[in-house]
């Protein structure tokens, strides 16, 4: 089914989740903070950092020093109350674009008059953005972010002044239909996306190429490449990007020593030169895609590109990246626009196909198609917030936990969580059929309505309370599940509130005698 459309309330509420953690912050600062979150980096804190709006900040909201990627960001951003009703003024746009060309100037003078009058911490932020691009060879890359419209004519002129500047910079127009497609991005965990990658067609090596497989589909308007890679090309992009670009994968990695791995790591040792023969190759999602030649090389310039099929491969070949040079790998590219709207066959409608239909080297499971579902990563974002890793995806534990911030305190599968709920809410029977069917279409929405954590907590910390009583019993543990639902029928009417969830779940997880004893 397609996705169901946002609108500027889906936004507000997550500006209001970033003002709990950052009480009295203005709500145009919140949309700033959230942005750079969404768009620039996965580090809440050093986005806040960043902020910079406020009396004489110049035009400039948010200055941000990516020293690991050599970029520096700035953002202007128009927050209103409408969406997609106003026009952005020509002034405003082109005075911003302005900036790129005074911060790359060697004129030392012409940055002071700029910055009369700032206020300090501005001035500073700019000073080391300045100091990066000119003496370091940081790109520049200028984001302006409103909820109204800007025209295209505004746009061009933006773009033609940001290229007089004398550094590698760019300027990025997100109106609101933009910022609506990041918002789905964000909710959907594919935040910050990778903004764009470069794929080099194979060529050399003894191996001859002739040309590209293109291909373009006038009603879906959908186009497609077909190409070969080198190994070690395809090892770089998961160097460059890290596991940000398997987002949209509906598995994690699954470890050296799943079968279909070792397999391949033993092809990489012994004959990387026939590596192409025996792989399915790798699947790329993106929203645009750009075929240039470039100094002899050939190169597809993808925006936004997420791996949906060939994470392991990809994995591997990083692995062994000596050996993945002389190996080769088959790469499809699907380029879906995001303005096919609500049509059976949009973006996450397709999505969803392309992604089952081309995981099959590892087998998929019903667990395996939610992985990437609304609610899941909204129950993980949720968790995540008390303390608690959520695995929603089937992965290798170290890969997890590698994953994770500090000071999460318990790991918990989404099939555990599934069989919490159908044990405590279900006939016995059905928790008991096997955890796989508690993720089929008739009862996935029974065994997880919401993604409120203080929903499943409860059940979850109940039913190791009971596993735990049964552990060395067999007769016992055929039992559990109908002890289990008769427990929650005697308890559940005393945790309704969040503040007794809590109270339980804490007492659970601290395995306090007040509650252990009775139970």
């Amino acid at each position: 089914m397609p996705a169901a459309k946002l609108d500027l309330s889906d936004l507000k509420v997550e500006l209001e989740d970033l003002g709990q953690r950052y009480p009295g912050v203005k709500e145009e600062d919140l949309f700033v903070l959230w942005f750079l979150r969404a768009y620039v980096t996965e580090n809440e804190q050093v986005a806040s950092e960043a902020v910079t709006n406020g009396p004489n900040d110049k035009g400039i909201d948010a200055v941000f020093i990516d020293d690991d990627a050599c970029v520096v960001f700035l953002v202007q951003a128009k927050y209103g109350k409408t969406l997609l009703k106003k026009n952005e003024k020509q002034n405003d746009v082109l005075s911003f674009a302005r900036t790129a060309c005074t911060l790359a100037s060697k004129n030392v003078q012409e940055l002071k008059e700029f910055l009369e009058g700032a206020k300090p911490q501005v001035a500073g932020k700019l000073k080391q953005a300045r100091n990066r691009i000119t003496r370091r060879g940081y790109r520049l890359w200028l984001c302006y972010v409103t909820l109204g419209k800007c025209s295209s004519t505004i746009r061009n002129q933006a773009r033609h002044m940001v290229r007089q500047a004398k550094c590698d910079a760019q300027i990025e127009l997100h109106d609101g239909r933009k910022v609506m497609t990041l918002l789905r991005d964000y909710l959907d965990g594919v935040a910050p996306p990778i903004p764009v990658l470069e794929l080099e067609m194979e060529k050399g090596t003894g191996v001859s190429v002739n040309g590209v497989m293109q291909r373009y589909d006038s009603r879906s308007e959908v186009e497609s490449w077909v190409f070969p890679m080198q190994g070690d090309a395809i090892a770089e992009l998961f160097r460059k990007s890290g596991v940000r670009l398997f987002a949209r994968n509906i598995r994690g990695f699954l470890g050296e020593n799943t079968g279909v791995n070792r397999g391949m790591m033993a092809t990489l040792k012994s004959e990387p030169e026939k590596f192409f023969y025996y792989n399915n190759g790798i699947t790329i999602l993106c929203d645009s895609a750009v075929k240039r030649s470039h100094k002899g090389r050939d190169i597809l310039r993808v925006n936004s590109p997420q791996i949906i099929n060939g994470q392991q491969t990809t994995r591997m070949l990083a692995t062994l990246p000596k050996n993945a040079r002389k190996a080769s790998v088959l790469v499809k590219v699907i380029q879906v626009p995001r303005d096919l709207g609500d049509r059976d066959d949009g973006f996450e409608s397709l999505l969803s196909q392309i992604v089952r239909g081309t995981n099959w080297q590892n087998s998929i499971r019903p667990s395996d198609l939610v992985s990437n579902d609304r609610r899941q990563i909204e129950l993980g974002r949720e968790l995540r917030k008390l303390g608690y890793l959520y695995l929603r995806k089937r992965q290798g534990k170290s890969e997890a936990m590698q994953s994770a911030s500090g000071g999460m305190r318990v790991a918990i599968k989404k099939e555990e969580l599934a069989k919490a709920v159908a044990g405590c809410d279900l006939d016995p029977v059905v928790p008991r059929s096997g955890k796989e069917n508690l993720f089929e279409e008739n009862l996935y929405p029974q065994v997880f309505p919401n993604s409120d954590p203080n929903y499943y907590l409860p059940r979850y910390w109940l039913m190791r309370q009971v596993t735990y009583g049964a552990r060395g019993y067999p007769k016992r543990g055929y039992a559990k599940w109908m002890v289990l639902g008769f427990l929650w029928s005697e308890l559940a009417s005393m945790v309704r509130t969040s503040k007794r969830a809590q109270v339980f779940t804490g007492h659970c997880q601290h395995q306090r005698y007040v509650l252990m004893n009775p139970l």
